[in-house]
């Protein structure tokens, strides 16, 4: 699943090119996504400007003057920056054509694509979010008194959209490697220093996977149909029973609420 980089990656790509630029149609060739788009779509937004997009934790929010238009990528979705006369493929749900010649062409499986005239920030499945992780807001002091108490995984809890938005399994893994605490460690037993710790690693490993494209693994491209490249930087993530980068022991693997936790036994503690 796209991650927050991955997301973000999206985001940088296709704001490049359609940030400012008008709306001349709208293509629904299956309106009965996950999350139906309204019939309302297709000639509400024609002649509208795509102000901003933004980012808020996994979902993409294209800000028109009358809504948003709300993507979430799923499990294996893409936004592709196309010329508005490319063929369409199986799966190629949605078109957002501009004046320009290009269009913004949603990709997936699972379609999940939604549109809200109403306020974003109270959207029902963004009302509720944790602090993106590169806001003010997001500190290890945030981290250690959410976790006060609790007595779940570390690595389940930093992956929990309340305590911080965009953390998935990958970068969970990656983080908890850098700072040096094992994933099962229960959330509530942790000191403020190594959760000090903590959010400056997650935002570390964040803010490398955006600058290298974020983490092709199987069907995730970028918006300009290339890969991205953070792969061949992750130290634990799908490396069991290789070497540890930083002791050479070997990398373990344990099922942790339902999810791979990759970690060293000899560095994470």
């Amino acid at each position: 699943m796209p991650e927050l980089p991955e997301v973000e990656t999206t985001r940088r790509g296709i704001a490049a090119h359609l940030e400012g630029k008008k709306i001349e149609a709208v293509i629904v060739r299956k309106k009965h996504l996950r999350w139906q788009i309204p019939d309302i779509l297709t000639t509400i937004l024609p002649g509208q400007q795509v102000q901003h997009i933004h980012r808020r934790g996994k979902y993409l929010l294209l800000e028109c003057a009358t809504g948003h238009v709300l993507i979430h990528l799923g499990m294996s979705g893409s936004l592709r920056v196309l010329l508005s006369d490319t063929p369409s493929k199986k799966h190629d749900h949605l078109d957002i054509v501009f004046t320009h010649g290009l269009c913004l062409r949603y990709h997936d499986q699972r379609r999940c694509v939604l549109w809200t005239d109403e306020p974003i920030h109270r959207h029902p499945l963004l009302v509720n979010l944790g602090p993106e992780p590169f806001s003010a807001a997001f500190t290890g002091e945030h981290l250690h008194r959410h976790a006060i108490g609790r007595r779940v995984a570390v690595k389940n809890d930093i992956m929990n959209a309340h305590t911080v938005a965009g953390i998935g399994n990958i970068y969970a893994n990656e983080a908890l490697f850098l700072a040096e605490i094992h994933p099962a460690s229960e959330a509530g037993n942790i000191s403020l220093v190594r959760y000090q710790r903590l959010a400056e690693t997650i935002k570390q490993i964040l803010s490398a996977a955006i600058e290298m494209g974020g983490t092709t693994l199987r069907d995730f491209t970028r918006s300009d149909g290339n890969p991205g490249y953070f792969k061949q930087s992750l130290r634990v993530y799908g490396r069991v029973g290789k070497a540890c980068v930083q002791c050479g022991n070997t990398i373990e693997l344990q099922k942790i609420g339902q999810r791979a936790s990759y970690y060293c036994p000899v560095c994470q503690h």
